[in-house]
């Protein structure tokens, strides 16, 4: 399991962030940086409660230097809608900051090369909870594969409730999978307080972990 690094707190603030943000902006550590048209560095709260990270940016997301803009991102926008969350209110990140070409899945020196700027984010934001959509995050921040059979199981990562389900590129290409990830959902609502539709409230109880 990746370590989080230690940032002062008075360093804990957008300041830090901008200079965060600037650093990956400007990094040349992998070879991504030579295909890339943006980096995406990740959007919302800086205070979020609840962090969503994804695999990498793909076309849409590198035209704009926003994450989860696509097809995919306009379903992630609804499933957080069903939550009660806006965009705003979360934050959204990858495990990369740049498109891998043609979409691929980063390499594993592609991960571990941008990991620490995640790892910093998540140190600077201090989710609640820490929503993993689909193998890739699964596998570079809880060390573990398997997300078919994973999905919807309590982890934590450095004290940080963590959650992997569905990615919803996934979830498009199979949508008989929705019901299991908005019962996964269903479980970050039931953490945080959120108030969850009367009719899945007990089978959300009862896939508990």
């Amino acid at each position: 399991m990746p370590k989080l690094s230690t940032v002062p707190p008075v360093l804990t603030d957008m300041t830090f962030f901008a200079e965060l943000m600037s650093s990956v902006e400007n990094c040349k550590k992998c070879s991504l940086c030579n295909s890339r048209t943006n980096v995406v560095f990740g959007e919302g709260s800086s205070h979020a409660e609840l962090m969503i990270i994804g695999e990498g940016p793909g076309r849409d997301e590198d035209e704009q230097a926003r994450p989860f803009v696509g097809r995919s991102g306009q379903l992630l926008t609804q499933m957080l809608g069903a939550m009660g969350f806006k965009r705003d209110d979360v934050f959204i990140a990858n495990i990369v900051k740049c498109r891998p070409p043609n979409n691929r899945v980063p390499t594993p020196e592609e991960a571990k090369t941008c990991l620490p700027f995640l790892l910093k984010q998540i140190d600077i934001i201090k989710p609640k909870v820490l929503l993993l959509l689909g193998a890739t995050p699964l596998k570079y921040i809880l060390d573990k594969v398997g997300i078919t059979k994973l999905h919807g199981t309590w982890f934590e990562f450095h004290g940080i409730k963590t959650l992997p389900s569905f990615h919803p590129a996934y979830l498009l290409r199979d949508p008989n999978q929705k019901k299991y990830a908005w019962e996964d959902l269903q479980k970050i609502m039931l953490f945080l307080g959120k108030p969850i539709p009367q009719k899945t409230q007990n089978s959300a109880k009862n896939h508990e972990n």
